[in-house]
């Protein structure tokens, strides 16, 4: 029975939990996203079941993702850490298990006749030989502070494993938006330098007029400053092309890659697939940053634990057992048997309040990891509902500036038949003119902006990553 009641207690004591039990707060936003802009993506697909090479359309764009999730000295950064909190874990995982170690050491000695109160015997000389294995130091947990500071250095762990993965999705987000941004730069800079060329053939028009007194030298410095808008728009166009090649290149990890296939012009980024907007409450197992968030949560509760842990008492264990021997030949026998083992106990008594500030460090830290992690929620919602805000009226817009534009053009074609035919001023002619021009370039910047809000979705939703 008192064998019995022993394994009892033991197991008791050992189960014994200090550390809060771990439970998600209540979800910080709204059950559903607004209907107004979210509803057109109920029947398609969940952005964790697609993967990159096959949300994005472009083969140019898909060889730069690859070449910047291989390369990218940053990623390469949240990969070791990763690394290293695995090494932690098992640092603090091993404490849960007694140490066992073997040890040997040959001794010799002399030692004066007079130093033992023997002087007669003149010098002693001896040789001791011993071998042997002990455990030092394994503390017996019965109050869990080892097993919690354990789950505490998993769930470190843990959160590194996902925010790499929160890591990647950025990463692709931030190569696909710079490859856009490329992609408009380059359509707006033919659009200019094509611009340029007509313009500069309407100057040259327009001087041979004012030499022949057909027109006037307004006619002449109207034309002129139309040139200049298209030139100075140009050169910041080229700037910004120049911008984000630098910014692709870091994201790379190194140069763009040489032979690259011909880009998919902005019109034709799109594959069609329809990303479901699903519920908020999804976020909390999909959204890589949120599942981080959690991990730290675990690990703040469990910290809690060995902090409460330490207000009892630390039971240790100590032993060995091994041979000793002057005769290196009679070493191992039951003469030179050595064995010890015994448990140690220690308790503070006064520590002037140390254990109770790292209670209150642990509370406070629990405090602060539940406020990130709504906060990380109410973050990931804002960027869902903005996405899916954008996906919907973005679209509405690229459409009616489609027809904007084609309805400028047209403005822009009859102004010039109308000054060729003196009907109308040249005013008129620029007027058109430059309307078009901002026309087509807004077009632009509406299908880049309308793409990355696609993109932006696709992450925000915790889209798939597998290639």
């Amino acid at each position: 029975m008192r064998r019995v009641f022993v394994l009892t207690l033991t197991s008791f004591l050992g189960a014994c939990q200090l550390a809060p039990p771990h439970a998600r707060p209540a979800l910080p936003t709204t059950r559903d996203y607004p209907t107004s802009y979210a509803g057109d993506g109920v029947l398609g697909r969940r952005a964790v079941e697609i993967s990159w090479r096959e949300f994005f359309a472009d083969p140019q764009l898909e060889t730069l993702i690859a070449t910047a999730l291989e390369r990218n000295r940053d990623l390469a950064v949240a990969v070791a850490q990763i690394q290293e909190a695995r090494g932690l874990y098992r640092i603090q995982g091993a404490e849960r298990l007694p140490a066992l170690g073997a040890n040997g050491d040959v001794t010799r000695s002399r030692t004066p006749g007079s130093a033992i109160g023997i002087p007669e015997v003149g010098a002693i000389t001896d040789t001791r030989y011993s071998i042997g294995v002990g455990v030092t130091g394994f503390e017996l947990d019965f109050w869990g502070r080892v097993r919690n500071l354990s789950d505490a250095a998993r769930s470190q762990y843990l959160a590194t494993v996902q925010a790499e993965r929160a890591f990647r999705l950025a990463l692709i987000r931030d190569v696909a938006s710079t490859y856009f941004a490329s992609r408009e730069a380059d359509e707006r800079i033919a659009l200019a330098e094509a611009t340029v060329r007509s313009r500069q053939e309407g100057l040259r028009i327009a001087e041979r007029r004012l030499e022949a007194g057909v027109t006037s030298a307004l006619d002449f410095r109207q034309a002129e400053s139309l040139l200049t808008q298209a030139e100075t728009e140009l050169a910041s166009l080229r700037l910004a092309e120049a911008q984000s090649e630098n910014f692709l290149a870091v994201l790379l990890g190194g140069p763009v890659p040489v032979g690259l296939t011909v880009p998919l012009t902005l019109a034709d980024q799109k594959n069609g697939t329809v990303i479901a907007a699903g519920l908020p409450s999804e976020l909390m197992v999909t959204r890589p940053d949120i599942l981080a968030a959690e991990e730290k949560l675990r690990a703040a509760r469990a910290n809690i634990g060995a902090a409460r842990a330490a207000f009892f008492p630390s039971i240790s264990l100590t032993g060995s057992i091994g041979f000793a021997s002057t005769d290196l030949g009679n070493l191992i026998g039951n003469e030179g048997l050595s064995w010890s083992f015994g448990p140690s106990i220690s308790l503070p008594i006064f520590d002037w309040g140390a254990r109770k500030g790292n209670l209150s460090v642990a509370e406070a830290r629990e405090d602060i990891a539940i406020a990130e992690y709504e906060r990380t929620i109410q973050g990931a919602f804002r960027e869902v509902a903005d996405a899916l805000a954008g996906r919907r009226w973005l679209a509405e817009q690229v459409a009616a500036q489609v027809r904007a534009t084609a309805a400028q053009r047209a403005i822009a074609d009859l102004a010039r038949t109308r000054y060729r035919e003196g009907v109308a001023n040249y005013l008129e002619v620029l007027d058109a003119e430059r309307n078009l021009f901002i026309a087509e370039q807004t077009l632009i910047q509406l299908r880049r902006a309308e793409l990355d809000a696609l993109v932006s979705l696709y992450v925000a939703l915790g889209g798939g990553q597998q290639g």
